[in-house]
Parts: structure tokens; C-alpha cells; sequence
């Protein structure tokens, strides 16, 4: 399975993003990470693209460590995550997440939190 996250990062943010990348603690060995790949897209910013390959029986687990590494993020103003859920190149989940002012979101968790998600 893959989890593929897209951010978005104002083009006047890209050294808050760098440093909250110094800040990520290691991923256990059984979730492979691949990327940073970055897109510019012309004058609005930075896209950015990190996708986790992972065992479909760990999605749960997986999902809840990239949560935590994606809420150093979440003070960056502008900061925007959209994630894929996808299982044999097709989607199985989408979660558009706006992350500026609050916490990452679990979907997976058993406790409901709000989610600030815009449409699709």
C-alpha cells in the first residue's frame, strides 16, 4: 500500500518547512519513504510530494506515525496536506487536510476529531 501526501507551502514559508524537516524523528524500517519530490508552481508556492510504502496489514500504524511527523507542520501559516490512501495504484482514500491552526487529523482514530477538510 501506499500513503501519498501532497503539501502545500507558500513560496515565503519554504525555510519554516525546512526546519520542521530537521525536527522529524526516523520512520521504523517497515514503512519505506520516498521523496521529497517538489513541483514549483509559479508564483504560488511549492508542492511537495512524499510517498510512504508500507504492508497493507500496517495502515493504522503507518497512518498514526505519519500523523505524528506531519504535525510539526502544522504551524506554518498557509501549510495545506491532502493525503492518498492507495492499494494497487488505485485510491482508496482521500484526506484533504487544511492544517493551519489545529492538529493533525486521524482518520483511522476510534476517538473522532474535527477535520477541517475542503471539498474535494
Amino acid at each position: 500500500m501506499l500513503i501519498r501526501c501532497t503539501f502545500s507551502v507558500p513560496l515565503e514559508r519554504i525555510r519554516d518547512y525546512a526546519r520542521g524537516l530537521s525536527e522529524l524523528s526516523s520512520l521504523p524500517a517497515y514503512i519505506t519513504k520516498r521523496g521529497p519530490y517538489i513541483k514549483d508552481a509559479a508564483g504560488a508556492g511549492s508542492k511537495i510530494i512524499i510517498i510512504y510504502e508500507f504492508e497493507k496489514s500496517k495502515v493504522f500504524e503507518v497512518w498514526e506515525r505519519i500523523s505524528k511527523q506531519l504535525d510539526t507542520f502544522r504551524g506554518i501559516p498557509g501549510f495545506a496536506l491532502s493525503a492518498h490512501i492507495l492499494e494497487k495504484g488505485r485510491e482508496v482514500k482521500n484526506y484533504p487536510i487544511n492544517l493551519e491552526g489545529q492538529g493533525v487529523a486521524n482518520p483511522f482514530s476510534r476517538t473522532p476529531k474535527p477535520l477541517n477538510i475542503f471539498g474535494a
